[in-house]
């Protein structure tokens, strides 16, 4: 049984989440709950995690991760065919081309869903060059180092996380590159700077 105060402190993760796409900071929690103290709000999130309703990421800013403990009984549970999109043709992007239908489908589970995936929120334009807006959905991949010009999610001073092109300097810095031309590209050194994920999809809904 959880106590009142724990009941808020997940009420408001799982409000958060549904609200920015992402969890909030221990310091957010706090501010919502009124308590000026990290270690009380440790102490909440360390009682959710022991009755396997979150799960907690080291070295993360925004490491909170609800865990759906809800399963489906037979009457309710989802058929794989729900998961599926009909695939209607191709499209040209250039010269026209002629429409004909396809009776291929894709399942969205396995497009998107493989282990060590998780789904961002992008908030600015920091990236619009690349085609990535603000309020568009990118999915990535957990890693923790990245080859030069991935999209990475970089975490920096072990609290601002990032969304950015990367280069890995010969001296061993980071540099961090928006793909917005009225933007600067910002260098690190390398203890600084903490990579989280790649980014391996985008979506939007229009």
């Amino acid at each position: 049984m959880l106590t009142d105060r724990q009941r808020q402190t997940l009420n408001f993760i799982r409000s958060y989440i549904d609200e920015n796409g992402y969890p909030p900071k221990l310091k957010e929690i706090g501010l919502h709950l009124g308590i000026s103290s990290r270690g009380t709000v440790h102490r909440y999130i360390r009682a959710l995690q022991e009755e396997n309703l979150i799960r907690v990421s080291t070295g993360r800013s925004r490491g909170i991760e609800l865990i759906d403990n809800h399963q489906p009984t037979s009457d309710t549970a989802s058929s794989d065919d729900e998961n599926n999109l009909p695939v209607a043709g191709n499209i040209a992007a250039g010269l026209p081309i002629e429409a004909i239908e396809d009776q291929e489908t894709i399942n969205l589970n396995e497009f998107f869903v493989r282990p060590g995936r998780f789904v961002l929120r992008v908030q600015g334009d920091s990236m619009i060059e690349d085609g990535i807006f603000d309020g568009d959905m990118v999915i990535m991949e957990s890693c923790q180092t990245a080859r030069d010009n991935e999209i990475v999610i970089a975490l920096i001073d072990q609290d601002e996380a990032t969304l950015k092109r990367i280069k890995n300097n010969q001296d061993g810095s980071v540099t961090l590159i928006p793909a917005n031309s009225s933007m600067q590209p910002f260098r690190y050194s390398a203890e600084r700077v903490s990579i989280q994920g790649r980014i391996v999809g985008q979506f939007r809904a229009y």
